[in-house]
């Protein structure tokens, strides 16, 4: 009796939060899975009917519709932007910590200043301050050497450069600290006697550096990557914001399903799309946590 008591008591007092959750959390995604089944759109805002799974299939078997287009370009901008982040950083992180380097934390703090910055300020920074073509700061460098000026954002291959840079300089601070830190937790001696031993630079990275840090780095690289893959902001700031286009067609999966909803107000069909994003993350997060358990039962 008194164990139901507390129970019921315990349900009362989370009762609150259940609730909220319920209805920030939970009711939306139902929601939106209903919406993703029906052809709700600015014509049919009251009077929309249930289609079943259309908007999935136009989704996943038209290639016309862009969908496919967009994951294809999300994976790769996740796998461009994961390597390149993880290398640099790392880069920079092990000349961070050579010995008797004068001017450590001057650097450090150089390096984690980009991370200080809100991201729209920093993307609009580097959209009017560096790569717009009139007089933005690359072009004026440009000019004065005898080149002509360069439309940076236009072409979706120079955009797609274009936004890698500003995302690695968002980025890479946060890989930084978090190598930075591992490296430093790095016992001193295995070093040493590897140099002994005649251990090459390279060696002594592959064999110590890296077994070392990585249980260290791999949670910070999956959430990165989550991050990564989830982006938006600079990829619409930089070519698709409304009234402020370059040319450039490139989207990720996000900013796709962004027009979709808000463009086109082709909303039963972005709530699909917003559907199966949401269903790879899921799987991707499943597989993400299952990698830790596996290696921690063998």
């Amino acid at each position: 009796m008194k164990k139901g008591k507390n129970t019921l008591f315990a349900y009362a007092w989370s009762a609150p939060s259940l609730f909220l959750i319920l209805m920030i959390v939970i009711f939306p995604i139902l929601y939106t899975a209903y919406i993703s089944m029906t052809n709700m759109n600015v014509y049919h805002w009251n009077n929309y009917e249930f289609i079943g799974l259309e908007n999935y299939k136009d989704a996943l078997l038209v290639l016309d519709n862009g969908f496919i287009t967009a994951l294809f370009f999300t994976v790769l901008w996740t796998i461009v932007n994961m390597v390149l982040q993880v290398a640099i950083a790392f880069l920079l992180a092990t000349l961070l910590n050579i010995r008797k380097l004068k001017l450590r934390n001057v650097y450090k703090t150089l390096l984690i200043f980009p991370w200080a910055m809100p991201g729209y300020v920093s993307i609009l920074l580097w959209k009017t301050g560096m790569f717009n073509s009139q007089f933005g700061l690359l072009n004026q460098w440009l000019q004065k050497v005898g080149f002509e000026p360069v439309r940076w954002l236009n072409s979706n291959g120079m955009a797609f450069i274009c936004c890698t840079v500003v995302n690695l300089w968002l980025a890479l601070p946060f890989m930084i600290t978090i190598i930075d830190g591992a490296l430093q937790s790095i016992d001193k001696s295995y070093y040493e006697s590897a140099m002994l031993d005649g251990a090459t630079w390279l060696e002594r990275t592959r064999y110590i550096t890296l077994p070392m840090i990585k249980p260290i780095i791999a949670p910070s690289v999956i959430i990165t990557t989550f991050t990564t893959f989830k982006q938006f902001d600079i990829i619409y700031l930089l070519t698709q914001q409304v009234g402020a286009k370059t040319g450039a067609e490139i989207h990720t999966i996000l900013t796709y399903a962004y027009e979709k909803a808000f463009i086109t107000n082709n909303y039963g069909y972005s709530s699909a799309v917003s559907i199966i994003i949401f269903i790879m993350l899921i799987v991707f997060s499943s597989v993400s946590n299952a990698e830790p358990k596996k290696r921690g039962n063998n």
